[in-house]
């Protein structure tokens, strides 16, 4: 009942951070290109184009999972296989790019990765059996009415009134010939 609105979420989230990220690295290629200054000795044309790389690497991964979410919404089923390991590794990658996002943006792009590293979490756990706990039957179906294993309808069992005879009362019952 959870799983497919999260999932919604998420997709949409995952599809808006890969527009980010490669938008992001696409403006910090630029910006090495026109700067001509290089670091460490690296030609600023290769940085330049290794930087638009990345971008759109990192770009395409995200929008990955994100197709990963929507297959979730979409069938409102957990992940498998594949998918499962890509989202996986997508909240892996949030979790590192958060412990690193702490101590160079600040608090609130930490805030930010935490949050959908918690939706990414939430749509691989969550388990949407209609089952209760430890796989008991849902909650109207048993000897006191509605249906039996069957599926036929049961009768409420005989109230407990401590006449002997009757069926409950834990006197003897008569024989039937």
């Amino acid at each position: 009942m959870i799983r497919r609105p999260v999932a919604w979420i998420v997709t949409v989230v995952l599809l808006v951070e890969a527009f980010g990220v490669a938008l992001l690295n696409w403006f910090l290629g630029m910006v090495v290109d026109r700067q001509e200054m290089s670091l460490a000795g690296l030609d600023p044309h290769t940085m330049s184009v290794s930087s638009k790389a990345a971008g759109v690497v990192f770009g395409l991964y995200f929008a990955l999972c994100a197709l990963a979410a929507l297959l979730v919404a979409a069938r409102d089923r957990s992940p498998s296989g594949f998918w499962r390991i890509l989202l996986i590794s997508a909240a892996v990658v949030h979790g590192l790019l958060g412990a690193f996002t702490v101590s160079l943006v600040g608090w609130g792009a930490f805030a930010f990765l935490m949050v959908v590293l918690g939706l990414i979490l939430l749509t691989l756990m969550t388990d949407d059996r209609q089952e209760g706990a430890a796989g008991a039957p849902p909650a109207g179906t048993g000897p006191e009415g509605g249906e039996g294993a069957q599926g036929e309808p049961q009768e409420a069992a005989p109230p407990q009134d401590g006449t002997p005879g009757t069926p409950g009362s834990g006197g003897p019952t008569p024989a039937t010939p």
